[in-house]
């Protein structure tokens, strides 16, 4: 059996280990917004880069939670920012799980 080259996905979820919504409700805005300036090399650079999220981590909502979905890639690219947000998922006792993004018909993926 061959392992995947496909980097997995890791989704914290915005609620803790005993059910609780986890506060404050733009938490997910908020950590991937410190994320944003870690790019693939080669992205666009300038005045205008850090305008948006990191592809390897970003906020979306999974069914009524609110989650960051955090791209193992990030790991090799930088290790303490991989370290950060995982370490904030378990500082403030948050679900995580591994899972993956589908592409939709438009070719986003979701």
């Amino acid at each position: 059996m061959t392992k995947s080259n496909t980097p997995r996905e890791i989704f914290i979820l915005g609620i803790t280990r005993d059910g609780r919504t986890f506060r404050p409700s733009d938490w997910a805005e908020r950590l991937a917004g410190a994320m944003s300036s870690f790019r693939p090399r080669g992205s666009a650079g300038g005045i205008g880069s850090a305008i948006g999220y990191s592809p390897y981590c970003i906020p979306t909502v999974h069914g009524h939670t609110k989650c960051v979905v955090v791209n193992e890639a990030l790991r090799s690219l930088e290790p303490m920012a991989w370290d950060f947000v995982m370490n904030f998922a378990r500082d403030n006792e948050l679900q995580v799980s591994e899972a993956c993004l589908l592409p939709d018909g438009n070719g986003k993926r979701r």
